[in-house]
């Protein structure tokens, strides 16, 4: 290509040879141009499914994270980790000599982000170092505390995640300022690349508009009711009480001031992410033993965010142009000064001082709303890097909160009154913070993972104390489920039921214990239809455990899977394809009492597309969502492709596994036959589909010609034939040579489901759940 380019034209470039490639310009195929969102807002993002797959990883599907941390010394490792917290670079010093607190900051803002709604956020893949989260404003100069350990990361390579490594600084943190952790387990597999599935809000912004905490909250769109009524809630699955915060607004709501306002927010948030009264108070107070906030410099004067600063910046963001920089200089989130005398110790001094001082609002150097002593004699705090200068004590709109509220005050109480009983709860706290999102033990890596089983949040299974079935002992438990008279539907129905409660966000869920029949599952109207099954299966179990003399035994959790694969079978071979669903034995039944009813309730689901269940409530749940696009964040949970997807909808609308039996959507008039009816009428251009209700959610499919109604279906349904990338999947098994492959591919993804929580019997793969 040749061209004569004319520089004295300063607005373009004006090239006088033409490019064969057509047109005299580029940049707008390369540069900043209109997504697919910008010209279709409201398309379902199916693209999703697909993010953070093995194309996007330099390791490769067969690296073994669990070998390669194994190889690491551990307590080498910890000390490289130590050695470093108590140095300090010219480019970003350390406070007080102590990079510990600022350490602290960054590992629990990447576990802050957990919520239990969906299991989303935490610590587990390091998106922090991701848009959105690294440049929300929450979590300014975070970039520096990661680029700070780089050195350790790079030493230590892949046998070590950034994941694993930000927590573990944390934790080393903490010792070396005198807390004695609770534990560490690694096992965390770095994400490579963003997280573009996350609902993080509702609010649009630019991040490099915004100027200060004012600015970004006075833009909330969040919140249903004001502050003290009694409709005053949160957004489900939204857990941060503002977008780019990661709990609450520290100068209190929109900046008010107001402790009790804030201490609402607190209670809300924290709920979200899973803490109560006392976990909630232990972790702020814990928290905010240590170090110090920044305020330095006026909001507005601050660069912009990582992902927006200049390429010359190398990913670093928030430039600060007073000074240094950094040091006493320091601007992060406005606020400026430390709670207690001695930031690097762990002590009961932040209780202490909150409790035995009237404090009264001022603002920080940068205009914040903070809160000081009012007694001049109160105690004092060292500058962070001015040696013999002090300051007065700070707190922050929040902390007030805890003093306020009747409630946390009776913690706080609790814990000035018992400094053991504060160290342990916030020990335990921090521990549950930075791996809540973790999933089973099995999962955990390491030399310090903690063996006690009382963490209900670990959702516990009892070790299992007899044998494993064999093929024999299968094929006559085969036998006896067929005998119940139980049908295809049912079984398949309850085996999908038990196993897609299962969530990759944060490991919880599956068949795995057996909890469908205990509360809160078994109760739920999404799960009705399985109650006679399992109380069937329960039968069968006994028959066949009693009286055992060789030791075997089959679980009520691993007998609703088997269920499933006698009734994927049957499907299969009544459509003439004779085929073997795997199965794996070696679940276990959990109790009642192992299970936090509390916490399992925020599993059930709201909509579930598989099951073509709506909730009755679903319109006054969620703001502007439709079914579809629930439906598509359940598969998106589930770890599934877009194809596993769709074969999976196909083959359980084949078999009716409607959470009601009702016929919406069993495009077939072979119920129970795992044939490809559903994809087949679905795109037939002889039929015609017309909405059956004023709202959308229902619709009848029509005969083209006659006017006459053959089928009926849902939002859920539908979506496979009128989303382009469903529907080509479609009709990749609505041919002619469509039903092997459909029947094969059904029995993998069905298989999929079923084995998502067998972390027992699961290497530690790079892209979470595969089949054994």
């Amino acid at each position: 290509m040749s061209e004569t380019i004319d520089k004295t034209d300063t607005t373009s470039f004006h090239m006088e040879g033409k490019c064969p490639f057509g047109g005299d310009r580029i940049g707008g195929a390369l540069g900043n141009r209109p997504t697919l969102e910008n010209w279709y807002p409201h398309r379902l993002r199916v693209e999703v499914l697909h993010q953070n797959g093995p194309a996007a990883d330099p390791l490769g599907p067969d690296f073994d994270y669990a070998a390669e941390f194994a190889k690491i010394d551990f307590e080498a490792l910890k000390r490289d980790i130590k050695q470093f917290l108590t140095s300090s670079v010219d480019w970003w010093p350390s406070d007080y000599g102590n990079y510990g607190p600022q350490m602290i900051r960054m590992a629990w803002h990447s576990a802050g982000t957990y919520r239990i709604a969906d299991g989303r956020g935490g610590a587990g893949t390091g998106l922090q170092r991701f848009a959105p989260i690294s440049s929300w404003w929450d979590n300014g100069n975070t970039d520096k505390s990661r680029r700070l350990l780089q050195p350790i990361k790079h030493k230590y390579g892949n046998a070590l995640s950034w994941a694993d490594l930000m927590v573990l600084t944390g934790n080393c943190a903490l010792e070396i300022m005198g807390l004695p952790t609770y534990g560490f387990a690694a096992g965390r597999l770095d994400a490579w690349e963003a997280d573009n599935a996350t609902y993080w809000g509702p609010e649009v912004v630019e991040m490099g508009s915004v100027s200060s905490f004012d600015d970004m909250v006075n833009r909330d769109k969040r919140w249903r009711g004001k502050n003290g009524d009694a409709d005053y809630d949160l957004e489900n699955p939204l857990a941060a009480s503002h977008q780019a915060l990661i709990y609450v607004n520290p100068e209190g709501p929109y900046a008010s001031g107001d402790p009790l306002a804030s201490a609402r927010d607190i209670r809300i948030t924290f709920t979200r992410m899973a803490m109560n009264n006392e976990e909630t108070v232990a972790l702020i107070a814990g928290g905010h033993a240590f170090g110090k906030s920044h305020g330095m410099v006026p909001a507005k004067e601050i660069g912009p965010p990582p992902e927006m600063a200049p390429m010359e910046a190398m990913g670093l963001g928030w430039h600060n142009p007073k000074g240094t920089g950094a040091g006493k200089d320091t601007m992060t989130n406005g606020i400026e000064g430390s709670w207690t005398p001695d930031p690097t110790q762990w002590d009961n001094a932040y209780l202490e001082n909150l409790f035995k001082f009237e404090w009264e609002q001022t603002k920080s150097p940068a205009g914040a709303l903070q809160w000081t002593p009012k007694d001049p004699d109160a105690p004092r705090t060292p500058d962070a890097h001015v040696a013999g200068q002090m300051h007065p004590l700070m707190m922050m709109t929040s902390d007030i909160a805890l003093k306020v509220d009747p409630d946390y005050r009776k913690v706080c109480e609790k814990f000035l009154n018992d400094f053991d009983a504060f160290t342990h709860a916030f020990s335990k706290a921090w521990y549950k913070l930075t791996h809540r999102d973790m999933g089973p033990k099995h999962r955990y890596l390491g030399p310090e993972v903690v063996i006690e089983d009382g963490l209900l949040w670990q959702d516990p299974l009892p070790e299992r104390d007899y044998g494993l079935v064999g093929a024999a002992e299968i094929a006559a438990l085969k036998q006896a489920i067929a005998a119940t008279g139980l049908s295809v539907s049912d079984l398949a129905f309850t085996a999908f039921s038990a196993a897609s409660t299962y969530r990759d966000s944060d490991k919880r869920g599956g068949a795995n214990g057996g909890r469908l029949a205990l509360a809160p599952q078994k109760d739920w109207a999404v799960n009705r239809r399985a109650t006679p099954v399992v109380e069937a299966l329960r039968g069968v179990m006994a028959t066949f455990n009693g009286g055992r003399s060789d030791g075997k035994k089959i679980s009520l959790a691993d007998l609703i899977v088997l269920g499933g694969c006698v009734a994927v079978e049957k499907a299969a071979r009544d459509a003439g394809v004779e085929t073997p669903v795997p199965f794996t034995p070696g679940r276990v039944d959990t109790t009642q009492a192992l299970t936090d009813v509390e916490m399992f309730e925020w599993l059930r689901p709201v909509v579930d597309g598989f099951r073509n269940y709506v909730d009755d409530g679903f319109g006054q749940m969620t703001r502007s969502v439709s079914p579809e696009e629930m439906f598509l964040d359940k598969a998106n949970l589930l770890t599934l492709t877009a194809p596993e997807w769709t074969v999976l909808t196909g083959g359980l609308r084949a078999l009716n596994a409607n959470h009601d039996g009702s016929n919406r959507g069993v495009l077939t008039d072979r119920v129970g036959v795992l044939t490809t009816d559903f994809f087949r009428n679905l795109t037939d251009v002889d039929l015609v589909w017309e909405k059956a209700d004023s709202d959308g959610m229902t619709f009848a499919l029509k005969d083209r010609a006659s006017g006459q109604t053959k089928f009926e279906a849902t939002r859920s349904d539908l979506v496979f034939g009128s989303n382009a990338q469903l529907r080509s999947i479609a009709d990749a098994y609505a041919g002619s040579d469509g039903q092997r492959r459909f029947v094969a591919d059904f029995v993998k993804a069905w298989d999929k489901i079923m084995m998502l929580d067998r972390f027992d019997v699961k290497g530690h793969r790079r892209y979470g759940p595969m089949a054994a």
